[in-house]
């Protein structure tokens, strides 16, 4: 990589009374000697400043359906055109897009495009939205924010796929700029985040807090269910309460399959009725839009008037096989306002996925 892209400015620091630069991005606030990079790996100290290193790199850009994020409240049926870059601020070690978040090669890299590119490239596949995603898109920040910006100028909007482990200035400067997101929210015990995936769970509950009360950014919520490790009927049933008590009965929950990966090879998947099992206690906390994923069920897949009762979205995994929404998102049968982002008719994109090559 260039000079130049190996040191794009960030304003996100400080330099405490030991002369070590402390990233301000989020709660690790890695503080750094000369040359050192922070655990996400994209942010150093470089000339007694935190840089960022791979603005306008990234491990690849991709066209998917917007369910795939998973969103199922936002432009149905519509286009995404995805990236991310390399690393991530926390260590789960059950971390599925690993290869990626974990990476510390340059190689990781190999595609590029300034913000313009990748906003006109987006609109010129007909993709509704641009998704930072494979990794947490708080750590390239600068990058986000940027092609945020150049793709509001096209009409093309912004979904950011997050564990929202962010600081308070940082996260109201990134999510000023995103339309959507889908929040991973990975346990609901400090314990989990802490052996688990090296955090705190307090923040994310507070980033959720701030994004459902104090923005208009369209949020989802993902948790992956980890047999044995936060599956329990006592943790979903408070970690849903919560939503439905702290957020809104409105926002979707995705209660996806965990496969063995990374560093946790050594537990099963997750079985389709503990994934069922989680939506039921869902809805029995008033949930309205509970989900599963990364498993076949048609039932799990589909979206339920809230009103009626009636099926007014039926998914097959990212195919939708029926809409019954108005063009603002209202139920056909009774009228009841669906929550979400509903502008015109469902896409129909499918379940296609078509990378895309922008160097």
């Amino acid at each position: 990589m260039s000079a130049v892209l190996e040191a794009h400015p960030t304003a996100w620091w400080h330099t405490d009374e030991r002369g070590k630069v402390v990233c301000d991005v989020c709660p690790r606030a890695c503080a750094l000697n000369e040359g050192q990079r922070g655990l996400c790996f994209v942010r150093a100290r470089h000339d007694d400043a935190i840089v960022l290193t791979t603005y306008g790199r990234s491990s690849g850009f991709c066209i998917d359906p917007i369910e795939k994020k998973p969103l199922n409240h936002f432009l149905p049926g519509s286009a995404v055109l995805g990236f991310g870059t390399a690393g991530c601020n926390l260590a789960c070690k059950f971390c599925q897009n690993w290869s990626i978040s974990k990476s510390r090669e340059v190689d990781t890299l190999a595609d590029q495009a300034s913000p313009e590119q990748l906003a006109r490239a987006a609109a010129e596949h007909g993709c509704r939205s641009v998704a930072y995603t494979y990794n947490d898109p708080v750590i390239f920040l600068e990058y986000a924010v940027d092609v945020a910006e150049a793709c509001r100028a096209v009409d093309v909007k912004s979904v950011a796929v997050t564990a929202g482990y962010v600081s308070e200035g940082p996260r109201e400067q990134f999510f000023s700029r995103m339309d959507a997101a889908n929040v991973d929210l990975k346990a609901f015990t400090e314990r989990f985040y802490k052996k688990i995936c090296g955090g705190e769970l307090a923040p994310v509950l507070d980033t959720l807090r701030y994004l459902v009360h104090d923005t208009d950014v369209h949020v989802e919520i993902t948790t992956l269910v980890i047999p044995g490790e936060n599956d329990s009927d006592a943790e979903l049933d408070e970690l849903t309460g919560w939503i439905a008590s702290e957020l809104s009965v409105d926002v979707p929950i995705h209660f996806s399959a965990f496969h063995p990966d990374w560093k946790m090879t050594g537990i099963g998947r997750t079985p389709k009725s503990t994934l069922t099992r989680a939506r039921a206690i869902a809805r029995r906390n008033g949930l309205r839009y509970a989900y599963t994923g990364n498993v076949h069920d048609r039932a799990g897949d589909t979206t339920v008037c809230p009103g009626c009762d009636r099926d007014v979205i039926v998914r097959d995994w990212y195919q939708l096989l029926a809409y019954q929404l108005n063009e603002g998102g209202d139920c056909l049968h009774c009228g009841t306002s669906i929550a979400g982002v509903f502008d015109g008719p469902a896409g129909d994109w499918g379940s296609r996925r078509q990378r895309v090559r922008l160097s």
